[in-house]
C-alpha cells in the first residue's frame, strides 16, 4: 500500500497562484495512476484532474482546465498540482488519491488510498 500526505494549501486572493505537494511512502509510486479530488462544505467530494502512471497523460474536470496543472515526479515519489487563476469557488479542502488502475478514472470510489487533504481558501 501506499501513504500519502498532502501540503502547500492556504489562503489566497483571487486570481493568485497555489501549488499543492503529495508526498508518497511506501509501495513503489510510479505503480499508481494520482488523482486529485476537492471537497467544499455541504459539498460531495469532486474530480479535479487525474494523470497516469508515467505521467504522459492527463485528465482535468471542466471547471479547472486551463487554470490547474497535474504533474509527477516519480523519482522524488512526489504528485503536484499546479493552481493558476483561483476563484473563491475553488474554496475547498484538497486531496489526492492513488489508484492502481491502468486508466484515470473521474470517479472517487474506484481510488484505493487517500491522503488527510490541505485546505485552500481563495478570498474575494
Amino acid at each position: 500500500q501506499v501513504q500519502l500526505v498532502e501540503s502547500g494549501g492556504g489562503l489566497v486572493q483571487a486570481g493568485g497562484s497555489l501549488r499543492l505537494s503529495c508526498a508518497a511512502s511506501g509501495r513503489t509510486f510510479s505503480y499508481y495512476t494520482m488523482g486529485w479530488f476537492r471537497q467544499a462544505p455541504g459539498k460531495e467530494r469532486e474530480f479535479v484532474a487525474g494523470i497516469s502512471k508515467s505521467g504522459s497523460s492527463t485528465y482535468y474536470a471542466d471547471s479547472v482546465k486551463g487554470r490547474f496543472t497535474i504533474s509527477r515526479d516519480n523519482a522524488k515519489n512526489t504528485l503536484y498540482l499546479q493552481m493558476n487563476s483561483l476563484k473563491p469557488e475553488d474554496t475547498a479542502v484538497y486531496y489526492c488519491a492513488a489508484d492502481s488502475a491502468g486508466y484515470i478514472v473521474a470517479v472517487a470510489t474506484r481510488y484505493d488510498y487517500w491522503g488527510q487533504g490541505t485546505q485552500v481558501t481563495v478570498s474575494s
